[in-house]
């Protein structure tokens, strides 16, 4: 019990290479006195030293890079909350933000939006595309469906459409806070990279944009109130709060909640229609 109290970073790695079957990556099976990958094995997956491998499931050689980490991450097929485990077990604190485009959300996902009937929600990633919606999402603010996936973002939307530019009761306010609050996300998930075109292209098209940009604000607000005008159903007034994705960083969900009972009545008679 005490070895593995204080070797629990040896513990993990021996209990995750346990649960790898040698024949799924090409390695012979044969007569094996314990479950799962060798030693050897894990560290010719990872490209490093055996040696270094044996002594790190020993507590020994003193604590591994972060690319080491990285390279056994990647031998034993760990996923992103198994890897970011590895790091806090090694090195005392989570990886490096690692930004991936994202296309869309599990079904899963897609029926907690659905069930939300009067809430417009959405789905965003960091660069603040949006990748699922509901259809009171769709019915207030715009039928993502309509749009070609590149125009799906609500920079885009805010600045490049006058048309939702137009629906806002206070667009100088809300143009501010969504520049900063991208600028936030951006650089937490560590996206800064990918959106060099979005930047440049909003900052060449549109003068509000670029000021904004210069401007170098960062806020985070977690919740606050959206009033807009809908073409059928006049000026809504809709508390939002923001809500991260347990196991998906990259991720995070937006929710509408109509202001007044009256309200909400209103947007189901309208989505009955």
């Amino acid at each position: 019990m005490a070895a593995t109290t204080g070797n629990r970073l040896g513990t993990y790695l021996r209990d995750r290479r346990s649960r790898l079957d040698p024949a799924a990556f090409g390695f012979a099976t044969g007569r094996r006195r314990t479950p799962g990958l060798r030693r050897e094995e894990v560290a010719l997956r990872a490209h490093i030293s055996p040696t270094w491998y044996t002594w790190l499931e020993q507590g020994r050689g003193g604590a591994p890079s972060a690319d080491v980490l990285d390279r056994i991450a990647t031998a034993l097929m760990l996923t992103e909350p198994e890897r970011e485990h590895l790091f806090m077990l090694g090195l005392g604190r989570p990886p490096e933000v690692r930004y991936r485009p994202v296309d869309g959300v599990s079904p899963r996902l897609q029926r907690v939006l659905d069930a939300l009937e009067v809430n417009p929600a959405i789905v965003k990633t960091a660069t603040w595309d949006v990748v699922a919606w509901n259809r009171a999402a769709a019915m207030v603010f715009t039928d993502y469906a309509k749009l070609p996936s590149g125009q799906r973002n609500i920079l885009r939307l805010m600045f490049a459409h006058p048309q939702a530019r137009s629906r806002q009761e206070d667009w100088d306010s809300i143009a501010r806070v969504v520049v900063g609050s991208f600028r936030a996300d951006v650089a937490r998930a560590g996206a800064t990279a990918a959106i060099t075109e979005l930047v440049d292209e909003l900052s060449r098209t549109s003068p509000e944009f670029d000021v904004l940009w210069r401007d170098h604000d960062v806020v985070a607000p977690g919740e606050g109130v959206k009033r807009l005008h809908h073409p059928d159903l006049g000026l809504l007034e809709l508390e939002f709060s923001a809500f991260a994705i347990d196991g998906r960083p990259e991720l995070g969900m937006i929710v509408y909640n109509p202001a007044t009972d009256a309200l909400a009545a209103r947007i189901r008679a309208h989505l009955a229609k």
